[in-house]
């Protein structure tokens, strides 16, 4: 009878017992199980920049020494631990450095392990054993590290300014403070230049977003990038030459990089020293380290947007259209760097009621071409785009002239003479005049008695003899027409005219020297300067004298030329317009390319216009 309970006790634990085995089949200490790529992935290639975590190296490093738990309480302890005495530090410990105290410095917000993570990044990247090894670049740590370099120097060397409400680096002779000691940074003054300015306030890109532009173009490297402001300095021709072409608000991309002399001696006696080297991204794209050519991280993009945030530029379109004789930068043309000997000038000429602002997106793509942006620079012209068309044309030819002969005087560099001008809309009637002989076509719309028999002020003579009979420039040899109204406007209609004649103010003096034209010489003019001075959007009517004549001139010998014409719809292009110029009066015989793109009348951002715009200058930088 008392066997009962034994029994059934027995069989409990062998059922127990069995569930356990069971239990240990399905899910043993050890093993795999499932995961989606995408998940494995993230997991294997997480970092402290992209995940806010170590990565796994760094982790694996901190298991095997037991000090995982260790640095979650003590992170400081644990990192002067890894640390040791900072000699013969090897690459596994300097990674695992680097990214703990960039880690660290995030939590804390604490500039000296900031700026530890860059010098321990630098010691790994510039390590004798890690160079010499087989494939360094397959290396995930690699481009880690140099991420850790460039952040760690930028937040470890930025200062908060409240009164601008904008964070700027300090490049400065200083000594700063390290958890093992302190770096000591001196400047090298040489780099510092630009041309005929000195760059003065350094803004860093790499915490900025940018809109409004198709594409962001990074080159991964090394270095800060930053958007840099620039004071003039020094005297003499060059200097006054930059200061008239360079806007002064202009922002330059430019690296900053900090070469650690005896990074891993530094580390080892607490005292780093480091050498502030500038890079500007028009000059340089590497930097020699270590007998090697690195790249160096370039922002231009951001820099360009960053320009362009709130700039006066835009202010600049419709108070240039309205008011004819509002002051424009220097004469109009503007450099977005200095002149560089070797790369031919690609002169941006933007349309009525606009603002070279507009060519941002070609801008940016163009620069950033790497067939391209060593073999040309981009010149903007503007102008305030109401006054008549030959009077804009007179001051583009002079500012031409004279930049071409400020730059080269002597004539020295070929690439000044293979111009290419682009002009967009009514700034490619304006490029289409730079080419072209004007015999005296366009006077002949005026008088038919010679210039030099009325009764005119010297200084309206002058004014007139400049916009009205003029030869082609003999240093362009190339010319672009975008959505250009070679025989007018369709929405040039009587309304609009009497609209634009209501609200735009033309330039005073030009408007008494024409009034005094037409009275003293009562007999002699004829056409519409009787009614006194046309303005661009009188010019671009179908059928006015003016762009009849210059349909009817020819271009000149020697000259290529292009046609990029915008159409909407799917129609016949033939049929067809951009919403302003029609087909057939973009349409011009005998260019060498003519381009169809899909496309309103702003087609300068459009991916086609600017594909096009790429082949032709590629066709002609490659041309002997």
């Amino acid at each position: 009878m008392r066997m009962a309970p034994v029994r059934r006790a027995v069989r409990s634990s062998a059922l127990l017992f069995g569930v356990l085995l069971l239990a240990g089949a399905c899910a043993t200490p050890i093993g795999v199980s499932r995961a989606d790529p995408q998940s494995l992935y993230r997991a294997l290639t997480r970092n402290v920049l992209s995940a806010g975590e170590p990565s796994a190296p760094t982790e694996q490093l901190l298991q095997r020494r037991g000090l995982y738990d260790r640095f979650k309480e003590d992170p400081e302890a644990t990192l002067a631990q890894l640390r040791g005495t900072g000699s013969a530090l090897n690459p596994n410990v300097l990674f695992a450095l680097a990214e703990l105290s960039f880690f660290h410095a995030e939590k804390e917000r604490k500039q000296d392990y900031y700026l530890a993570a860059a010098v321990y990044a630098y010691a790994f990247l510039v390590h004798g054993e890690r160079r010499a090894s087989a494939a360094p670049a397959a290396d995930p740590r690699v481009r880690l590290a140099g991420d850790l370099y460039n952040l760690g120097l930028s937040l470890g060397l930025t200062v908060s300014r409240p009164e601008s409400g904008v964070d700027e680096v300090v490049l400065t002779d200083r000594t700063l403070a390290l958890p093992f000691g302190e770096l000591e940074l001196r400047a090298d003054p040489d780099t510092f230049l630009w041309g005929a300015y000195r760059m003065s306030r350094f803004i860093p890109m790499i915490e900025y977003k940018v809109r409004g532009l198709r594409n962001r173009y990074r080159q991964p490297g090394v270095g800060t990038p930053l958007a840099v402001e620039v004071t003039p300095v020094g005297s003499g021709p060059e200097a006054e030459a930059a200061r008239r072409r360079i806007p002064p608000r202009i922002k330059v991309p430019v690296t900053a990089f900090v070469r650690l002399e005896n990074v891993a001696q530094g580390i080892a006696e607490g005292r780093v020293r480091g050498r502030i080297e500038l890079y500007p991204a028009d000059a340089a794209t590497t930097v020699e380290v270590e007998g090697g050519q690195v790249p160096l991280e370039l922002e231009p993009t951001a820099t360009l947007a960053y320009q362009l945030e709130g700039a006066p530029v835009w202010d600049t379109e419709l108070a240039g259209f309205l008011r004819a004789g509002s002051p424009v930068f220097g004469d109009g043309l503007v450099m977005m760097h200095p002149y560089r000997p070797g790369r031919i000038p690609v002169v941006l000429i933007h349309g009525t009621a606009s603002s070279p602002a507009r060519w941002a997106e070609m801008v940016n793509e163009l620069q950033n071409d790497p067939a391209l942006r060593q073999r040309v620079q981009l010149w903007l012209f503007m102008y305030n785009t109401s006054n008549p068309i030959l009077l804009s044309a007179h001051q583009l030819r002079e500012s031409l002239q004279t930049i071409v002969k400020d730059l080269d005087p002597e004539g020295r560099d070929p690439a000044l003479r293979r111009m290419v001008l682009i002009g967009h809309s009514q700034g490619g009637l304006l490029a289409r005049l730079m080419v072209t002989e004007s015999g005296t076509r366009f006077w002949d719309n005026v008088s038919r008695v010679p210039l030099s028999e009325l009764k005119v002020a010297p200084e309206a003579r002058d004014l007139l003899q400049h916009t009205m009979f003029f030869e082609p420039l003999p240093f362009v040899n190339e010319v672009v027409f975008i959505a250009t109204p070679h025989r007018g406007s369709f929405q040039v209609t009587a309304l609009v005219l009497t609209l634009v004649r209501w609200l735009v103010t033309l330039p005073r003096t030009v408007v008494k020297d024409v009034r005094d034209l037409a009275q003293q010489n009562p007999e002699a003019i004829q056409g519409q300067l009787l009614e006194g001075v046309p303005t661009a959007v009188d010019n671009m009517r179908p059928g006015h004298p003016f762009i009849r004549t210059l349909s009817a001139s020819p271009i000149a010998p020697g000259v290529t030329a292009h046609s990029i014409i915008a159409v909407e719809g799917d129609g016949p292009p033939e049929e067809g317009s951009d919403g302003v110029v029609k087909y057939k009066s973009a349409h011009l015989e005998g260019v060498a390319s003519e381009k169809i793109v899909h496309s309103g009348h702003s087609t300068q951002g459009n991916p086609e216009t600017i594909l096009e715009v790429r082949r032709i200058l590629l066709e002609h930088v490659e041309a002997r």
